[in-house]
């Protein structure tokens, strides 16, 4: 089993490359079929793989808390698996919810150039970037909650 720091570390430069090739994707569309499979699909399930296989290593090395209380969610995120586990879940739903933005943004027509710090907000604090979007789309009238095929 790769060590928590380590796995901490390759998947957050992975995830990193991701949001790089989604931001230059906005602006290549020649690039966005492949790179939108990419962030929407295969690094969000490679990132889950890591964190099921984290989580599982936390749970069997005794990992204590819960999530029915901050002290409890404190106690379980003490653990360095735990921890981890957390980061990489970020990860893997943000970078898909930034696939979405990106997907659903040129879909409806809407400027990469306002869609990019949707991507920026929603890589450094998710649901902010995710706001942003909404209400980008939702004032344009071009960007609501249902996405095209």
């Amino acid at each position: 089993m790769i060590p928590a720091a380590s796995l901490f570390s390759l998947c957050s430069t992975i995830a990193l490359l991701g949001w790089v090739a989604l931001a230059i994707a906005l602006f290549a569309p020649r690039l966005r079929r492949a790179t939108w499979i990419g962030t929407g699909l295969v690094l969000p399930a490679l990132l889950a793989v890591a964190y099921i296989g984290i989580l599982a290593a936390g749970l069997a090395g005794g990992a204590k808390g819960g999530f029915d209380s901050i002290e409890a969610v404190r106690s379980l995120f003490a653990d360095d698996h735990a921890l981890t586990a957390g980061w990489i879940h970020y990860l893997a739903f943000d970078l898909f919810v930034g696939t979405w933005i990106a997907r659903a943004g040129i879909g409806a027509g809407i400027s990469p150039l306002l869609l990019l710090p949707c991507l920026v907000l929603t890589f450094l604090v998710g649901p902010a970037g995710l706001l942003l979007a909404l209400v980008i789309g939702l004032s344009t009238g071009r960007l609501g909650l249902e996405t095209r095929p």
